[in-house]
């Protein structure tokens, strides 16, 4: 079981972990060696998330979430299987954790006080006298 807050933990049978080549430069190593990792979690069939965290979690995993509803999880950053496995887990309990966290409190509409607007007004009068000096005087 992964714990992911007080109220929520995965099954580690929801996850299936895939083990490909990584991409890009290395050598010798990378060309023969499986250390990437493809973490695949299926948030629709998941009995263990609840139905508000799910529909969030679906909206923040954005492009990496699968018609299917699976989400995909690629990591490569290490050059070890075991710590892209690890860094492909911790990226999906942060997703989840984000998802799980209560949504902000709404914004509370306020009006400017009376000392802020006169503020802001006089501010605006010694502006304007002091470009009003930068015109060229009257000739009468």
């Amino acid at each position: 079981m992964i714990r992911i807050t007080p109220f929520i933990a995965l099954d580690d049978s929801e996850i299936s972990l895939e083990f490909l080549r990584a991409s890009g430069p290395g050598g010798q190593n990378v060309q023969k060696v499986e250390s990437a990792v493809r973490l695949r979690f299926d948030v629709r069939r998941s009995p263990n998330l609840p139905e508000a965290v799910r529909g969030r979690l679906e909206r923040l995993a954005g492009s990496r979430l699968t018609k299917e509803g699976e989400i995909l999880i690629e990591a490569q950053r290490h050059r070890t299987q075991e710590r892209n496995r690890t860094d492909a887990l911790e990226r999906l309990v942060d997703l989840i954790r984000e998802a799980a966290a209560p949504p902000p409190p709404p914004r509370r509409k306020t009006k400017p006080t009376l000392g802020s607007k006169m503020r802001r007004l006089e501010g605006k009068k010694l502006r304007s006298g002091v470009k009003n000096l930068r015109n060229k005087p009257a000739q009468d």
